[in-house]
């Protein structure tokens, strides 16, 4: 019995020190992962251990295990995830697109459209000027005083390819250059470029070029949708950027000629991925590598980020169009300049006195020899608030009878209450040859009078920055 008892006390304080350090450790300190065992487990042997004890906890760790199964396949095919039978698990997206696969396809997207985009060298006259007479464009270095840009090479014809770009991109140029993504520079010429929409065509000849953008659907991406921006920011070519699209359909109002005073409206696809200065007139793609806009430009106040505007390729297809096929875009002509009556009022009362400047191209306040809004004062009837003064009346308009001082208030009777309304009206709504119904007040008497309305003529866009003018 000693011996007996001896070795129970021996096996007491044994058990007593596992089970001390199982806790000092301080892993588990529950029963069921404890260290100990039974006194008749040990007493009968380690056979009926493991015929007894480890046959039933095998038979509930199976029973277990199953149950698990069943309700897990349960549950994933309540998820929809039932078509996914073989697949290996990743993290999803929604729409049931994994992480993985947005990466892959970020990474296709972007191989199959950087060969398309181009960079866009801009050489004023005056970095000509300044440019040494035997230092060539194409000897490195960018000139001082050019700007730089970005294209989109979109169509292959008859050894010549054709580039798409910002019209501010090119504007005022005296040479331009287009950079293949592989460094190739040539000499590029303007097709075409229409600055009420800010679009422009390239011309380039096709050699060492390959790669055309397959033109996408702008109408059917949805806020949300990632999307991928592709230029020269910064002059650093081949650049690489991706967002989200925070708005399909955003409308902003655009300042023509950047004198503070809108001149028209643009539908635009804002998006959050990073867009800097060169990166205007580059690709803006979704995930099947499309082209769905064109970047354009963005928010740069102080302390704003992330927001960026491209150009639907919907809305711009029909310019790009009539750009090659004419070098211009053809829009009625009513001959006018114009100033915002709300404007004028506000300056009679003091209250915006820097808002009541002519809409002349050269930003000159009109005055009494020029025979301007000077020589004839408007005379604003009692309760009339909302309309356009006529500065000065050219063409169409002065053949028609209209005179400065006029105001003009309605055209084939829909109210008119801005130069930026008369001119979304004259874009959109009327034809070349078509007759235009003006109604307006004169020294306070209300008239109407009809004006057969033209084609724009070229010049005119240095003439004139009023109603339906463009800078």
């Amino acid at each position: 019995m000693r011996g007996a008892k001896g070795r129970s006390d021996r096996d007491l304080q044994w058990r007593f020190r596992l089970e001390g350090r199982c806790k000092t450790m301080g892993l588990f300190d529950d029963d069921f992962y404890s260290t100990r065992v039974s006194k008749r487990s040990k007493e009968t042997g380690g056979s009926r251990f493991r015929s007894s004890g480890q046959g039933s906890t095998l038979r509930v760790a199976l029973i277990s295990s199953a149950a698990s199964a069943v309700i897990v396949a349960l549950l994933f095919t309540l998820m929809g995830g039932g078509g996914a039978t073989g697949r290996s698990a990743k993290p999803a997206l929604t729409g049931g697109q994994s992480l993985v696969e947005t990466s892959e396809r970020i990474i296709s997207a972007a191989e199959k459209v950087r060969p398309a985009v181009v960079s866009v060298i801009n050489m004023t006259n005056a970095a000509l000027d300044l440019q040494d007479s035997d230092k060539e464009l194409d000897g490195g270095e960018i000139p001082y005083a050019s700007s730089m840009g970005s294209g989109v090479i979109f169509q292959k014809k008859g050894g010549k390819a054709y580039i798409i770009t910002n019209a501010h991109v090119v504007q005022d140029a005296a040479r331009v250059q287009a950079v293949l993504v592989s460094g190739k520079k040539k000499e590029a010429k303007i097709v075409g470029m229409d600055v009420v929409t800010d679009l422009a065509v390239l011309e380039v000849d096709d050699k060492d070029i390959e790669a055309v953008v397959e033109l996408g659907d702008s109408e059917k991406i949805r806020d949300g949708e990632m999307v991928i921006a592709i230029g020269n920011p910064l002059g650093f070519g081949d650049s690489l950027t991706q967002g989200i699209v925070s708005n399909k359909k955003r409308i902003i109002p655009v300042s023509m000629n950047q004198d503070g005073n809108y001149d028209w409206e643009q539908e635009v696809i804002q998006i959050d991925a990073a867009i800097n200065a060169g990166n205007s007139g580059g690709a803006l793609v979704d995930l099947n590598g499309k082209l769905i806009g064109i970047n354009s430009m963005k928010v740069a106040d102080m302390g704003v980020e992330g927001i960026g505007f491209a150009i639907p390729i919907d809305n711009a297809m029909p310019i790009l169009k009539e750009l090659l096929a004419k070098g211009k875009i053809s829009r009625a002509y009513m001959g006018i300049f114009t100033l915002d009556l709300q404007t004028y009022l506000e300056a009679q009362t003091d209250v915006s006195d820097d808002d009541a400047g002519s809409s002349e191209e050269d930003g000159k306040e009109p005055s009494a020899d020029d025979g301007s809004a000077a020589a004839a004062e408007p005379v604003v009837p009692d309760g009339v608030y909302d309309g356009v003064i006529v500065l000065e009346a050219v063409g169409p308009a002065m053949d028609a009878g209209l005179v400065a001082g006029d105001i003009i208030v309605q055209l084939d009777d829909k109210p008119i209450d801005s130069t930026l309304a008369l001119r979304k009206y004259l874009y959109n709504d009327k034809k070349i040859g078509e007759s235009l119904k003006v109604t307006y007040y004169r020294k306070g008497d209300k008239a109407t009078l009809n004006v057969k309305l033209q084609e724009k003529p070229q010049q005119s866009d240095d003439e004139e920055t009023g109603a339906e003018g463009e800078k």
